[in-house]
């Protein structure tokens, strides 16, 4: 898959009852690469998650145009989307939520290899009611994964997690990446994990939103495991101008 290209001019939800539409997202004119891990972040409300719905495909009502490339001239690109809360079926095992959305030609290995990243290979006949809110979340890892995306879309993931639980998080999402070509964008509001994580870091003002910084972090893998470094990068980031 080559670039994605957006070049979105507005993004506006209608009025409902008394209140006035809403303006979510103006002009936003973005080249994400492929194999390019990028971050979005903004405050709440300036149109995160709306621009990955757009991107997703889950909305259409918007002025603009976004391109993803076909990956060849009769397959269209595979889109996986890990949301804010982990969305899996509770009647479904663990291993069932993977093969599930499987492709059938695909192999079974390629289960057993992200169960066995997310280290849930245990727990594989086991329901998501006996799984820690960790757990779940590694399980919505290897579900997205396993459908082996193009684009990657992910809505903080671990924003409802406590530190060390995130942290073990985040760096299984990198091993799982580094070992796919795929593209990933990722929203979050933690600018300390937008530079832990992207290779580019996307900033949205408040609504409607726009970028307004676009900032490439080229940091080494363990640049992206010392604090100093992340916070060194963070005051770079908040300093006006």
């Amino acid at each position: 898959m080559s670039s994605l290209q957006v070049n979105l001019r507005g993004k506006t939800f209608p009025g409902v009852a008394q209140a006035p539409p809403h303006h979510a997202l103006a002009s936003i004119k973005l080249t994400i690469t492929h194999g390019q891990f990028a971050c979005i972040t903004g405050p709440s409300g300036c149109g995160k998650t709306t621009l990955l719905n757009v991107l997703a495909g889950l909305d259409h009502d918007y002025d603009g145009e976004i391109h993803l490339p076909l990956i060849s001239e009769h397959q269209q690109p595979v889109i996986g989307y890990v949301f804010q809360a982990p969305r899996l079926l509770p009647w479904r095992t663990v291993e069932q939520n993977l093969t599930l959305i499987k492709d059938r030609s695909a192999s079974t290995a390629d289960v057993g290899e992200l169960l066995s990243l997310t280290g849930l290979t245990d727990f594989c006949h086991a329901y998501p009611e006996r799984l820690s809110t960790g757990m779940q979340r590694r399980l919505a890892l290897a579900r997205a994964f396993v459908v082996e995306p193009d684009l990657l879309l992910l809505d903080e993931p671990f924003a409802s997690l406590d530190e060390p639980t995130a942290a073990r998080l985040r760096l299984l999402l990198l091993s799982i990446w580094r070992r796919h070509s795929t593209t990933v964008i990722f929203v979050t509001h933690d600018l300390r994990e937008a530079i832990q994580l992207g290779q580019r870091i996307i900033r949205l003002t408040g609504a409607p939103g726009k970028v307004d910084l676009d900032m490439p972090i080229p940091l080494n893998p363990a640049e992206r495991l010392d604090t100093q470094v992340i916070e060194a990068w963070r005051t770079r980031i908040l300093q006006p101008g």
